[in-house]
């Protein structure tokens, strides 16, 4: 046969692309092949050893081009960079002579070489995703170009379940997001930068510790009231893992999987939605190095501000009937007279630093050849909490962290058809803090007024409050905890091409085995305390008396140990291949997982799942997904359950009819989806198909005066025999819009119903005899909103580019059945109907004035067993007495006394309904800048916790610090109804505690997330140093926050502000190539 016959066999058999010059190859020559199979690498190179031509396979193309000994002299070459439109380097780009089979691709650091025949060559440069661009060579030898990214990604790669497709034939409800956004926050955990910044996504930061600041998150909201399994899956690589152990630095894609469609091949496990995310793989080239390095300063948010000692004295003296304190005392604590016996602290300022620190630091080194690739990514994060220590002691009490990172991806091609990879990653983290939790430190701030007694006397000794706590002892006296703590987690698999079979078909067999570890330990005293000090003696020394006799050495008080492993295995096999205008795909694979963690019996799943996929003509699109798993929770015959999904889908923009219009619509695509998957996480009970049996109380026996016991059994929890998975169907439909090749929109409805909940019955009487009442799969939820997501991105010359990106989530759940009693459905005390997280309260009517009491003959109130007689036409209030400027509640259910039956839902839900993000990006020349802002809407909390009943007495009651918006208050002089506090008492008043529309806020706020301005020096300066890029940045996070609510940070989990606060930071960071 002869060489062109040859190269279209090759192309045909294997579906390898050839490359090469016909100036070189002469296609007309005949060849004689051996018989027998033979590699395609190996065929080639003894047929064109002779010619002296040398064949060079990568990826899927196969290179053919003269030998060193015959190149031809006359031949030009050029070389140059390869970037995208923000200075980065695009590896694997195609490179080709325009009009000839000869090319390269460049390198991890988007360089390239290739010898061209002649000044009049054209270069042309291809990647997916991005707009081809043609460059003739002329009189240049160094040719840089910058690609414009395509925004409809037709040709996208995006990661879906078990495998990866093209972003055209995606008909399920996924998003990706750029891995460069993870960064864009200060703080340890990704779950933190992904609030508005993910479409479906609703999320909220409740805590800003470190090492417990991550994110509560959920995918399209929560659809459960059990609260068991509402988090979604994460999945690394493939296998099950969390979140927050990853560094920014190590991910190359995140796809959140949001439908059925998407997360059906899941099974049990994908109820609530999926994370995929891909660590970075090594590329072709020579090594490239990225060096990223922040320092970070933090500061609170916003803390509770408090009054000092004159202005609580004289609010004392106000309430009380006697004015126990004189006014010369008072101006001894606002003088400072003496500290000792006349204090004035500010606690939360005194046991908090006014600005703390972080750092991270990241090193990633990748590159590889066509045997080989590697990418490793090692990281180091360092945070310092903001309580002070006493650094008198020789222990150390400051909260902190320091996290260590680092992961290795290694490829090898075994053979052209064959690929290993061997993943290892993991991570070290240390931990430092008090022997108390912060939320009991900042509670112990809160309810120590401020001239009780100092932190510690002027003589060392420390002062406390019978029944009270010392806020600085807790925080800085007790000793210290430390936690150590580890994982590693390793991934094998080995693909296999079977191409020679038929094209496109790939088998691939995955092992996985990670572990993690955990330890500390706590060394403590119990200082000696003082009561607190009300005079001196003749010589001036402090009368002090013992409080608690105590310790001045550390006792090792607790030491944990704690760990888990998890191994997994997963065989598939998969098919992609085009056929004229036919394109089909295929998966099948099966998996199971083994997960302990110290108890009896290993947590075990196991399953199959599958795909089928079909595009005609790249229009119209046609999935179908299932996975069939099993789950250890439930009995046999019950154990297996079967998850199926179908989607479709059509590409408008593609049909002919619209050719005329693809400058402005440059995609137009409709889906829609309906599927099954399910949860087997029940309400923290395992094995609940089988009834327990308690020991306990019993019998006596004996009749010789003796009495033996013997302990009795009953039954515990009831057993559910048919006990089964909870079941979610979603529907989903979706519209993808492209416009003028610069804005994509795309946007989502979605409707979720879940049933068969696990819960406890409660409409069983105890007279059926059971001791505990039974679970059943009973409970219904609904849940439906949409989610939508915007992005421009403009090069509007060669130095200007401007982009815009925004999202929305709105999510809203509807509890269809719970099983209420039948004394609760029906009124208004009734969860059934309401979301989820639905607040319930009394309904406030204002305060009470004058004209709500009766009064006698003479104008004085009436009075009748210490209580104030109200008029006949305002229902009884049951919480205790009530006096004007006290809160009048609604009798709601009309019973004519105001009690907990008249709560009902009021305001919303606790948990955020909506979530959103909106920014830009600027860049001019070198210098580029860019904006984020986040917000969510429609979640309220209750704050009534800032209330304080002032209570006299030795222990002072339930006395506390008083916020500095006291004055907005009802008094008799400002007998009000538009204030914040309701009467203050000297003495406890019940019905001004309670939860109700008075105390309700709402917490909608928005938040500048992020905002940042970077410098990138010019290429042709940092070249000579011979570095590939180099950029400068200052930015900051969580700078400003928008909010009806000013006293603390609308978004931390609490109703007093007793909570470690959310931090803002400045900081300053490098990132460097080479």
């Amino acid at each position: 046969m002869t060489v062109s016959e040859l190269l279209n066999a090759v192309k045909k058999q294997t579906g390898y692309l050839v490359l090469f010059s016909s100036e070189d190859v002469d296609l007309s020559k005949v060849v004689t092949l051996d018989k027998g199979k033979k590699d395609v690498e190996v065929l080639l190179s003894r047929v064109f050893e002779s010619m002296g031509i040398s064949v060079e396979l990568e990826g899927n193309h196969i290179i053919l081009s003269k030998s060193e000994k015959t190149q031809d002299s006359k031949s030009i070459r050029i070389n140059g960079t390869v970037l995208d439109q923000q200075g980065s380097p695009l590896p694997g780009v195609n490179v080709v002579v325009k009009g000839l089979q000869q090319g390269t691709t460049t390198d991890a650091d988007g360089n390239y070489f290739l010898d061209v025949p002649s000044r009049s060559s054209i270069l042309v440069f291809s990647y997916i995703g991005f707009e081809s661009q043609e460059v003739r060579v002329g009189n240049m030898i160094n040719i840089n170009v910058n690609l414009a990214e395509i925004s409809t990604g037709l040709n996208e790669v995006v990661v879906v379940g078990y495998g990866s497709q093209k972003r055209a034939s995606i008909v399920g409800s996924i998003t990706t997001i750029e891995p460069s956004v993870l960064k864009q926050g200060t703080t340890r955990a990704i779950s933190n930068n992904l609030a508005g910044q993910v479409a479906g996504i609703l999320a909220v930061q409740r805590s800003g510790e470190p090492g417990a600041d991550g994110s509560n998150f959920w995918i399209r909201g929560i659809s459960s009231f059990t609260g068991a399994g509402i988090s979604p899956l994460v999945l690394v690589d493939g296998i099950e893992r969390t979140l927050d152990d990853l560094n920014p630095a190590e991910i190359e894609s995140f796809s959140v999987l949001k439908d059925a469609s998407a997360s059906a091949v899941y099974g049990v496990r994908g109820a609530n939605g999926v994370i995929l995310i891909k660590t970075k793989r090594g590329q072709l080239g020579k090594p490239n190095v990225n060096v990223h390095y922040e320092q970070s300063f933090t500061q609170p948010t916003k803390l509770p501000k408090y009054i000092g000692s004159g202005e609580y004295l004289t609010l004392l003296n106000e309430l009380s009937d006697n004015s126990p304190y004189s006014q010369e005392t008072i101006d001894n604590y606002i003088k400072g007279t003496d500290p000792d016996l006349y204090p004035n602290i500010d606690w939360m300022d005194l046991i908090t630093k006014d600005y703390s620190t972080n750092q991270r630091a990241d090193i990633t080194i990748n590159g590889g050849s066509n045997i080989l690739r590697y990418a490793l990514v090692g990281s180091y994060y360092g945070e310092r909490g903001i309580f002070e220590r006493d650094k008198s002691n020789s222990w150390d009490s400051s909260t902190r962290l320091n996290k260590f990172n680092l992961r290795s991806n290694v490829d090898i091609n075994i053979t052209p058809t064959t690929v290993a990879t061997i993943s290892v990653g993991g991570y070290l983290q240390e931990t430092n803090g008090m022997t108390v939790s912060s939320d009991d430190a900042f509670s112990a701030a809160f309810e120590t007024p401020p001239f009780v007694h100092p932190a510690v006397y002027s003589t060392g000794e420390y002062p406390v409050v019978r029944q009270r706590v010392n806020p600085w002892v807790q925080v800085a006296e007790k000793g210290y905890s430390t936690y150590s703590s580890s994982k590693i987690e390793s991934m094998f698999a080995l693909e296999q091409d079977l191409k020679f079979l038929t094209p496109g078909l790939k088998v691939k067999g995955i092992f996985s085995f990670d572990r993690y570890s955990r330890s500390g330990i706590v060394r403590s005293r119990t200082p000696t305390l003082y009561n607190p000090a009300t005079a001196r003696d003749d010589d001036g020394n402090l009368i002090l008396t013992v409080a608690n006799d105590g310790q001045d050495f550390l006792d090792t008080s607790s030491k944990t140990e704690w760990g888990n492993k998890a191994t997994y295995l997963e065989g598939n096999i998969s098919y992609d291949r085009t056929f004229g205008k036919h394109h089909v795909e295929g998966l099948f694979l099966y998996n199971q997982r083994d997960y302990q963690d110290g108890s009896i019996v290993p947590f075990r799943r196991m399953g199959i799942a599958g795909r089928a996929s079909y595009t005609f003509d790249g229009r119209y699109i046609g999935e179908f997904n299932f996975g069939y798993n099993g789950s250890e929770n439930f009995a046999k015959g019950y154990r297996f359950g079967f998850f199926p999904s179908i989607a479709v889908g059509y590409l408008l923009s593609e049909e002919k009819f619209m050719e005329p219009y693809k400058k402005t619509f440059s995609k137009i695509k409709v889906r829609g989806s309906f599927g099954l998957v399910g949860n087997d996480q029940l309400s923290g009970r395992r094995f609940a198909f089988q009834t327990t049996i308690n020991q306990g109380d019993g019998y006596c026996w004996g009749a010789d005066g003796n009495n033996y016991g013997r302990a009795g059994r009953w039954e515990g929890d009831f057993g559910i025999p048919n006990l089964t998975w909870e079941t979610v169907s979603k529907t989903n439909v979706g519209l993808e819009l492209g416009l003028w090749n610069a804005l994509d929109f795309q946007i989502d409805y979605f409707f979720e119903h879940r049933y068969d909940i696990f819960m406890q019955r409660n409409t069983i009487p105890s007279s059926a005899g059971f001791r505990s009442t039974p679970w059943a799969n009973f409970g219904k939820v609904d849940n439906q909103g949409i989610d939508l997501s915007l992005v421009y991105n403009k090069q509007i010359n060669k130095d200007w580019y401007a982009g815009f990106r925004g999202t929305f989530t709105y999510a809203v759940n509807k509890i269809i059945e719970q099983d209420e009693a039948p004394g609760v459905m029906g009124t208004n005390r009734q969860r059934t109907g309401h979301s989820v997280s639905q607040l319930f309260g009394l309904v406030d009517e204002g305060l009470f004035t004058e004209a709500d009491f009766k009064k006698d003959a003479n104008g004085e109130f009436l009075v009748e067993d210490g209580r104030m007689v109200l008029n006949d036409d305002i229902p009884a209030h049951a919480f205790g007495p009530v006096r004007p400027g006290d809160i009048r509640y609604k009798d709601v259910n009309g019973d004519g006394v105001v009690n907990t039956m008249d709560e009902a839902a009021i305001g919303g839900t606790y948990d955020p309904q909506i979530v959103y993000g909106f920014g830009g990006n600027l860049r001019y020349k070198n210098v580029d800048f860019n904006v984020f802002f986040q917000g969510n809407g429609r979640t309220f909390r209750f704050v009534g916790g800032c209330y304080n009943n002032f209570t006299p007495g030795e222990t002072m009651g339930a006395m506390g610090n008083i916020l500095t918006n006291y004055n907005d208050r009802w008094t008799p002089e400002n007998p009000s109804q538009d204030v914040f506090y309701p009467r203050l008492t000297y003495g406890k008043s019940e019905n001004n505690v309670r939860n109700s529309t008075w105390w309700l806020r709402n917490m909608s706020m928005v938040r500048m997330k992020d905002v940042e301005v970077g410098y990138s020096f010019p290429k042709e300066w940092v070249q000579r140093i011979g570095l590939s890029n180099f950029r400068l940045y200052a930015k900051g996070s969580n700078l400003l926050t928008f909010s009806g609510w000013k006293l603390w940070d609308p978004e931390i989990d609490t109703g007093t502000g007793t909570k470690y606060p959310i931090m803002k930071s400045f900081s300053v960071g490098l990132d460097i190539n080479f």
